[in-house]
């Protein structure tokens, strides 16, 4: 899939909304006429959030990119958006109004810091950095999430890893409702890294060789970062269950993120036991 870029992300976005309502389900009659488009018609829409037809069109066509946070809260409720999808339209505007030429520069990076880090904890963790590469983990994070020392370099991509590697997606047994959240945070993100050669090039890898993936981009759901969950099962049969925890500009660095897996009541056992199984083996 060759991505173009849209007039408006904004009115993409909308227009993609507008098309899943039907009038019913907004809670009015619909207008007569024969309806060419699925979903709500334009002057529908500009009915329920109470601006202009004339407006609301310039919208969705790119002809006005930045409209006040009362018309976007009116259309938000126009189109029965969630609040993921109210803070996507929030970020759109966001993107619009920066200036790519004051953004600052990260900081210097020491590995050494951000593997200390990892290894604090005894449960599975690892960072990334602003394209999502896994740069650092610890000895839990090989062991139950996926063995990333015996990667190459350019495959310790998480979406990759989610979506092109066929031994993780069996090892994760909530694997559909993963993908689908892991595709709606990408999707929410999308903006701010459509410039971006190397985001784009694994945007298209994804798109071309992940069936899956293409359908779940094409529905156009938007996520925002949540505590979520996953559960593995290990090669001798045994599952563990964590809560999936973040955290992001360490050490004052925007472009790192912090993920730990925080193990269940049950899983916590079975954790502690499978490394120091691990430590015995490896003395």
């Amino acid at each position: 899939m060759k991505l173009q870029r849209s007039s408006s992300a904004l009115g993409e976005f909308i227009r993609s909304r507008r098309e899943r309502i039907q009038p019913a389900h907004a809670g009015i009659q619909p207008l007569p006429g024969r309806r060419r488009t699925p979903g709500l018609r334009r002057e529908e829409v500009a009915y329920l959030a109470n601006v202009s037809v004339t407006y609301y069109t310039w919208l969705e066509q790119g002809k006005e990119t930045n409209p006040s946070p009362e018309v976007l809260d009116s259309i938000s409720n126009a189109l029965r958006l969630d609040e993921d999808e109210r803070e996507y339209m929030r970020s759109l505007i966001a993107i619009h109004d920066t200036d790519p030429l004051t953004a600052s520069l990260p900081p210097q990076r020491n590995p050494d810091f951000l593997q200390s880090l990892v290894q604090q904890l005894h449960y599975p963790s690892f960072i990334t950095n602003e394209a999502s590469d896994v740069i650092t983990w610890n000895r839990a994070a090989e062991l139950v999430i996926a063995d990333f020392a015996q990667m190459d370099e350019q495959d310790r991509y998480m979406l990759n890893v989610v979506f092109l590697n066929e031994d993780y997606r069996k090892k994760l047994l909530n694997w559909d409702d993963f993908a689908r959240y892991s595709v709606g945070i990408m999707r929410a993100g999308f903006e701010r890294h459509r410039d971006n050669p190397l985001y784009v090039e694994r945007f298209n890898r994804l798109y071309r060789e992940s069936s899956v993936f293409a359908e779940l981009w094409d529905q156009f759901e938007i996520r925002q970062k949540r505590v979520s969950t996953a559960t593995y099962v290990l090669a001798d049969g045994q599952e563990m269950e964590f809560e999936i925890h973040s955290a992001s500009a360490i050490d004052s660095d925007p472009g790192l993120h912090w993920c730990f897996f925080v193990p269940s009541a049950t899983t916590a056992s079975k954790l502690t036991l499978l490394l120091e199984q691990d430590r015995l083996a490896r003395l």
